[in-house]
């Protein structure tokens, strides 16, 4: 009764869709979460994520859960993620993803998930690393530990957000480190992100982690763009 009467008065809403929350649904509603395109089910999306690892650094694996296209509804989700604070968004997307993953037997297949760092100074604007919200849900779900203990951004980059590939690859170079690197030796990671568009970001972020002992690299994304 008390809950109704909240929900009344305050109600909560859908983050993909904005239409009012059901009781027992979270964040995004039901019909959202079976209609957000998932990149699994769409064999050009999957191709296209793919290939923006093609001739770059060797990856074991490469995954996003959904599919992003400017205005649709994953665009809203990330958006409310990653400007308005709502850091339940990326654990619950996590969560999802992360509990079809070990469907598939994939926390067998990893020692422990890293997310793609914000350098400091941009998380204290922030408040949050949207990155670690993803990793925490994973996490949960898999059953597997996430750290940001060892990779680390060491100085803050200008927005890729118009860049070309070539100039997000420049803007890059010699950016992310390995701290605690003992730590990383022969070990299996998930490196995580929002989003992956050119890929420049965890290309660099690979590099750096395979220069420093880890086994091999599979990279997991919320969303890949098209």
């Amino acid at each position: 009764m008390f809950h109704a009467l909240l929900d009344l008065l305050f109600p909560r809403y859908c983050l993909a869709c904005y239409g009012v929350l059901n009781r027992g649904e979270e964040t995004i509603c039901t019909t959202c979460r079976y209609e957000i395109p998932r990149t699994i089910t769409q064999p050009a999306a999957q191709e296209a994520l793919q290939q923006k690892f093609y001739g770059r650094s060797e990856v074991a694996s490469l995954g996003a859960f959904l599919t992003f296209t400017k205005g649709g509804k994953v665009q809203r989700v990330l958006r409310a993620l990653k400007y308005k604070g709502h850091q339940e968004a990326g654990e619950l997307l996590g969560r999802w993803y992360g509990a079809e993953l070990k469907e598939s037997g994939f926390d067998q297949a990893i020692d422990v998930i890293i997310p793609v760092p914000l350098h400091r100074k941009r998380q204290k604007e922030r408040g949050y690393n949207q990155s670690d919200c993803f990793a925490k849900g994973l996490s949960e779900s898999l059953e597997i530990a996430w750290t940001t203990e060892i990779l680390r951004k060491g100085k803050h980059v200008k927005s890729q957000t118009s860049m070309s590939r070539i100039q997000r690859m420049e803007n890059v170079q010699d950016v992310f480190f390995v701290e605690n690197p003992d730590r990383l030796v022969g070990k299996r990671v998930a490196l995580v992100d929002d989003v992956i568009t050119t890929g420049a970001t965890l290309e660099a972020c690979v590099e750096a982690l395979k220069q420093n002992g880890c086994r091999e690299v599979h990279i997991l994304t919320i969303a890949t763009a098209t």
